[in-house]
């Protein structure tokens, strides 16, 4: 991958400038330069962390939480994400619950 503007960043991972700058501002992730036209630009390395950052707030964790296990060792991360797995089944559970009650409501409603 080539270093990217931040505007092609934001499109590649999905994720808004407001994001990517909370993201700078919180020290997560920096640019690596800029262009001749005064565009920031991200490397690789800063292209995978905003990705990662994103999936981690996809799973539902607040920025300080990502800030805790951005650079965590593998151990560390592994064994927060299979309880952040745990917790999203008993959600999903809850929710699929939640679903059937409705649709029986409905099925009365008819």
């Amino acid at each position: 991958m080539k270093e990217m503007t931040l505007r092609e960043v934001c499109e590649s991972a999905n994720v808004s400038r407001r994001a990517v700058q909370g993201y700078e501002k919180a020290g997560l992730v920096s640019a690596s330069g800029k262009n001749t036209y005064g565009y920031l630009l991200y490397d690789t390395d800063s292209q995978e962390r905003i990705k990662r950052i994103k999936l981690y707030q996809d799973l539902g964790l607040k920025i300080k939480e990502v800030k805790e296990i951005i650079d965590a060792p593998n151990p560390v991360l592994k064994k927060i994400l299979e309880e952040r797995i745990v917790k999203m089944e008993e959600e999903k559970e809850r929710i699929d619950d939640l679903v059937d009650k409705v649709k029986q409501l409905i099925a009365t409603l008819s």
